[in-house]
């Protein structure tokens, strides 16, 4: 599948089946005990990531990539940063908005759309958590080396790692497709993601970070530096 058409795919079921389901995820509400390990091992994967850039972002313009309902983008917004928060899907932008407090609207443009789009501009730093974990190993390098070209700092990001689990997890999903099903999530090894990369970009380098685990959750942090 085409990176065009993921992304369409990724737009029709955050906007159109799982807005309701992602805003309680990422709000204090009451959720399963399995919701509640995605959302442990969100939260201490988004810290995992802002770790990464410096405490002070005054001045910086830093992309939220796939923003969903803002949790990043206020955080970037509170170490000063110029945040530009962009989503493929309106529903979860409009969330964004609604919950970011009146005191930081100043530091966010948000924006619906692809986070790929030139017209976006130029990034002293890019932060893409769970937002590229669909796309096949090319189409993510594409991905990564475009934004590369127009960031000056860190692009961090996360992927499902290549474990059996998931790999026997995504060979089922493959198996078996349903139009209704959210799309699926595709493993990623960080050698073969290294080299993908550095054959559309010779001059970045791939650090892989901290890899979470907390029940349902399982995820991997990685780093694309020029």
């Amino acid at each position: 599948m085409s990176y065009e058409a993921t992304r369409a795919r990724v737009e029709t079921y955050f906007d159109a089946t799982a807005t309701e389901v992602w805003a309680r995820l990422t709000s204090d509400a009451p959720v399963s005990r399995i919701r509640q390990t995605v959302r442990a091992g969100r939260d201490e994967m988004r810290a995992q990531m802002l770790a990464r850039l410096p405490a002070d972002l005054t001045g910086a313009r830093v992309l939220d990539a796939g923003c969903g309902a803002g949790q990043m983008t206020a955080e970037l917004a509170r170490r000063g940063a110029e945040v530009v928060a962009c989503d493929i899907s309106p529903s979860l932008v409009e969330i964004a908005q609604k919950r970011l407090s009146p005191t930081l609207a100043d530091k966010v443009t948000f924006l619906s759309g692809d986070m790929l789009d030139p017209v976006l501009g130029r990034f002293d730093h890019v932060m893409a958590m769970d937002s590229l974990i669909y796309y096949s190993t090319p189409d993510l390098a594409q991905a990564l080396a475009t934004l590369a070209a127009r960031t000056s700092g860190r692009i961090v990001f996360t992927v499902a790692p290549r474990t059996p689990l998931l790999m026997a997890m995504w060979r089922v999903g493959k198996l078996f497709p349903r139009a209704d099903r959210s799309p699926t999530m595709v493993p990623q090894s960080a050698p073969r993601l290294a080299r993908a990369l550095t054959t559309r970009s010779g001059d970045t380098q791939l650090e892989p970070l901290e890899r979470i685990t907390r029940g349902f959750y399982i995820s991997q942090a990685m780093e694309v530096r020029g």
